[in-house]
């Protein structure tokens, strides 16, 4: 008898039954999680903390990093990078012009699995150490796309380094080198990389040359691979199940594309504005897209049906067409994603504007309403639960705000400290990573 491939059997037999017997709120996979910030009401979540209170652990993470915390069992991922030297840190703010970073001292790409219970470093791994190859945005970091983990592994994409895969135990699977792309402005990259069965899909959009690519994710092995005409975009690509077929779709500046499992495209849509951020995602049956550079005259957001085929873009006058439920001309966001929960679509914008619409015809049910007169801007994307909206500022303050047709702020929980990331929600649990910490916010502080 193969003893090995016994063991393999059996070690395959136990992760599909824990998947079958975790439930979505027990994990947070990927970036925005599994509904898109919108997390199942549980009686357990916190809708009050500080930096002591409701804190059922906190812990520092070196270096810098924005990318999200994922969440699988008990394990937290989250990516860092750590200067050899003195790093310049990043400042709070809508920065009127390009500030960069550009270093010449070798840099640590680190993956750490931090302990869910306790918070302590499970392990840590570093992936390269090395000179940056490219320069960026002071406000960003060398670590933005958020990792993303099926439960077997966990898979680390930075956009000028490579895509990576471990094991839960922090044994390397393999490894996919890229070579470095020039971004708009010296910028740097955030667009994560998403899974779905087999495959692992991941966009980059830079100004040498964009692509989309698949690759498998049991041995790293590029699938395919397709150029894209497309300039810089730091939009995380959305695999869409919807009622007729699955496909992926990738927002740009240029164009909104969706391509088939294989590739091959299947719907373009022009119309955005020229910085794109928020990632698409899908409720009620229709798929939501939007992007907001503040000094262009449209920051459009738009309402997808399923089934669109070639260019289904509005033509001048037009607000929808056969494909193009609805779209609103000034509501998309720059940096945060919307949001949907229960009936209503909620916008955030980064100067601190919430807006409120039905999420399935667009009505409007409450215009902008300002959070805060006083925060340095908004960067992190809004989550909701239990009737309550949650914006976080860059200034480490979360928001909480009533849920439904009436605009009501309910309160304000601070962290202190610079924040950029967008959290994760798991097993009752809060997990916000600020500039230099990681925190555990839980109603009940008991591990």
């Amino acid at each position: 008898m193969n003893h090995r491939l016994c063991a393999c059997s059996l070690t395959a037999c136990l992760g599909v039954a824990m998947l079958s017997v975790m439930s979505a709120s027990d994990r947070w996979p990927q970036f925005r999680g599994l509904e898109a910030g919108a997390i199942a009401d549980d009686p357990a979540l916190p809708d009050t903390w500080s930096t002591t209170q409701n804190v059922v652990w906190s812990r520092d993470v070196p270096g810098l990093g924005w990318s999200s915390p994922v969440v699988w069992g008990d394990n937290i991922f989250i990516t860092s990078v750590i200067s050899s030297g003195t790093a310049t840190p990043p400042e709070r703010g809508i920065y009127p012009g390009t500030l960069l970073y550009n270093s010449t001292v070798p840099h640590s790409w680190m993956l750490y699995a931090v302990d869910f219970g306790t918070g302590n470093i499970r392990w840590q791994r570093e992936l390269r150490r090395m000179v940056p190859a490219r320069p960026k945005h002071l406000k960003n970091s060398f670590a933005s796309e958020t990792p993303v983990t099926d439960g077997e592994r966990v898979y680390v994409y930075f956009a000028n380094i490579g895509l990576f895969a471990f094991d839960l135990d922090g044994r390397p699977v393999w490894a996919h080198e890229t070579a470095p792309v020039d971004t708009r402005g010296g910028w740097g990259s955030s667009a994560s990389p998403v899974v779905h069965r087999e495959r692992i899909y991941i966009v980059n959009d830079n100004d040498t040359q964009s692509f989309v690519a698949a690759f498998d994710k049991r041995t790293g092995k590029q699938i395919w691979r397709v150029n894209r005409d497309e300039g810089s975009n730091w939009s995380t690509p959305f695999v869409w199940e919807n009622e007729l077929r699955t496909e992926i779709v990738t927002a740009g500046t240029g164009k909104v594309r969706s391509y088939d499992l294989d590739g091959k495209l299947l719907w373009q849509l022009e119309g955005m504005t020229s910085i794109t951020i928020p990632t698409p995602f899908a409720k009620h049956g229709l798929l939501y897209i939007s992007s907001g550079f503040a000094r262009e005259p449209l920051r459009p957001l738009y309402a997808i049906r399923p089934g669109a085929a070639g260019d289904i873009s509005l033509k001048e006058g037009e607000t929808r067409n056969q494909f193009i439920a609805w779209f609103d001309p000034q509501l998309g966001p720059l940096t945060p994603s919307p949001v949907v929960y229960g009936d209503y679509l909620y916008t955030l914008d980064d100067r601190g504007f919430l807006a409120c619409h039905d999420a399935r015809t667009g009505r409007q049910v409450y215009s902008r309403q300002r959070i805060s007169a006083d925060s340095s801007g908004f960067t992190a994307s809004p989550w909701a639960y239990n009737n309550r909206i949650f914006a976080l500022s860059e200034d480490g303050d979360s928001f909480v705000i009533q849920a439904g047709p009436e605009f009501k702020l309910l309160g304000k929980n601070s962290l202190d400290e610079m924040v950029l990331a967008t959290p994760a929600v798991a097993r009752s649990s809060l997990i916000i990573r600020t500039q230099s910490k990681l925190y555990r916010i839980a109603r009940n502080t008991q591990p």
